[in-house]
């Protein structure tokens, strides 16, 4: 994916490209989180995706760049992504991860090795997959399947989304 790479200039919003759904294809609210590190650096965002009427969120997709903290979960325990999901759900639930499974996925030309999580929560869907850029996509989903139409919706979002002002 060679549109995924590094930039080069530092941008207002986060350092690295942002591989999500654009919003105008969204038919809910969106929300977007950084990740800051000490240094004021960017190490990740999420975006939290959610439905009209309150019907809460429905999916959340987080871009994680190498080295960052929030990667590096223990063996077993569910990702970042679904943590945030959990918490915009207000469940406290026990929730972790019992298996996973990499299945390869067609996105346009490029071929991803996507890993799909399965979750003691069964209402829960979470697949991962790497970029050519070393960032860890993960996209978590509240009691929706993650079915393979959804990877040709992703794409790098503008800087311009993330600046706050």
């Amino acid at each position: 994916m060679s549109f995924l790479r590094r930039r080069s200039a530092t941008p207002a919003g986060p350092d690295f490209d942002v591989l999500a759904m654009d919003p105008g294809d969204w038919p809910g609210n969106l929300g977007a989180g950084l990740l800051p590190a000490p240094d004021g650096s960017c190490q990740g965002v999420f975006l939290r995706y959610g439905l009209f009427g309150g019907r809460g969120p429905a999916m959340i997709i987080g871009n994680l760049p190498d080295g960052s903290p929030a990667r590096e979960v223990p063996e077993g325990e569910i990702p970042f992504e679904v943590a945030q999901l959990l918490l915009a759900l207000e469940n406290d639930e026990e929730i972790t991860v019992v298996g996973a499974e990499d299945v390869p996925v067609m996105q346009g030309d490029n071929l991803l090795i996507v890993r799909r999580l399965k979750l003691s929560e069964s209402r829960i869907s979470c697949v991962q997959f790497d970029r050519s850029d070393g960032v860890l996509v993960t996209i978590a989903a509240w009691d929706r399947p993650i079915t393979d139409d959804l990877y040709a919706l992703l794409k790098p979002l503008p800087a311009e989304l993330f600046q706050q002002g």
